[in-house]
């Protein structure tokens, strides 16, 4: 099952790399052709991709090897450092689209050349991206991966992006305004730098040990609360983090001091298969001490 895993994930990231390659030399030659900015702008924009799809390929491939004596804790954190990196991209993508607008509004705003040929481009490659988008997005969701999904996430915004340059294109043909291509160029710049951002807050969050969505721990919770009238009395502490697929959970759980070894043992393998079962890519780490008196932590955390 889990080479099924990664074999998904490398055809997905090998299909994204081929995708914005295609999609990179036609913006190009496009956008020269026709001295668009938009359409230059939305080359940029495919090129961090195609950036980001290598970044992903790679990051996948390590993130999936097993734990070592250097990495007794497993590669998983490379998938996040990957998904970083891939949003500061796209930032800085977007930076410097702004600055080529800023350069052209200097100046004297030049007229668009054939501007159905750039319209036919676009078109194209919101089709392009719409499908390859949709399927990294369902591997994604199959695999828990991180970067196959900031990988996804960065075509979805060059739909959005391509769809306003391809607007702004029929504008330009039929009106005459060619201001409009370096404002559509401008609100490119501002889609995928928010995109940017959002990948590099998530991925951040996870680099720092921050804790599972709410949602996931009181699927926890609300796990071990079955087990409260089975030995279980409290939780003393519990400490959640992700790392690239996996989520790990750490937690120290207070039982009757009448248990027997093998007892506890059971109803501890109970819980980590029902958060397994429940959480998916889990790696659950559960210490047990005996009921005697609760702290002031614990009473936080009673069931």
């Amino acid at each position: 099952m889990k080479v099924n895993l990664l074999y998904n994930k490398k055809i997905a990231a090998l299909i994204s790399v081929a995708s914005n390659l295609s999609l990179i030399i036609m913006k190009l030659i496009t956008g020269f052709v026709t001295g668009s900015v938009s359409i230059i702008s939305e080359a940029i924009h495919s090129a961090s991709d195609l950036l980001a799809s290598i970044i992903a390929f790679f990051a996948v491939n390590k993130a999936d090897k097993p734990a070592d004596k250097d990495h007794p804790f497993g590669h998983g954190k490379y998938e996040d450092v990957a998904g970083f990196v891939e949003g500061s991209l796209i930032i800085l993508a977007s930076i410097y689209i702004i600055i080529e607008v800023v350069k052209k509004l200097s100046g004297e705003v030049q007229p668009v050349e054939n501007s159905f040929a750039g319209i036919i481009v676009m078109g194209v490659s919101v089709l392009v991206n719409i499908i390859v988008s949709s399927y990294l997005f369902k591997v994604a969701k199959i695999t828990d991966s991180i970067a196959i999904y900031s990988d996804a996430e960065h075509l979805r915004t060059d739909i959005y992006s391509s769809l306003t340059v391809l607007v702004g294109l029929i504008i330009i043909k039929y009106t005459g305004l060619h201001i409009i291509d370096a404002i559509i160029a401008t609100i490119v710049a501002m889609v995928i730098m928010n995109a940017g951002y959002k990948i590099c807050k998530q991925t951040m969050n996870d680099i720092l040990d921050s804790s599972l969505p709410q949602k996931d721990i009181d699927i926890i919770n609300k796990i071990i609360k079955n087990y409260i009238k089975h030995g279980i009395t409290c939780i003393k502490d519990i400490k959640t983090r992700r790392s690239g697929k996996d989520k790990e959970v750490n937690m120290t759980l207070l039982v009757d001091g009448n248990l027997t070894v093998n007892s506890a043992h059971e109803i501890c393998d109970k819980i980590e298969n029902e958060i397994e079962s429940n959480l998916g890519n889990s790696k659950i780490i559960i210490h047990i001490e005996p009921m005697k008196e609760c702290c002031a932590s614990c009473k936080k955390n009673e069931l």
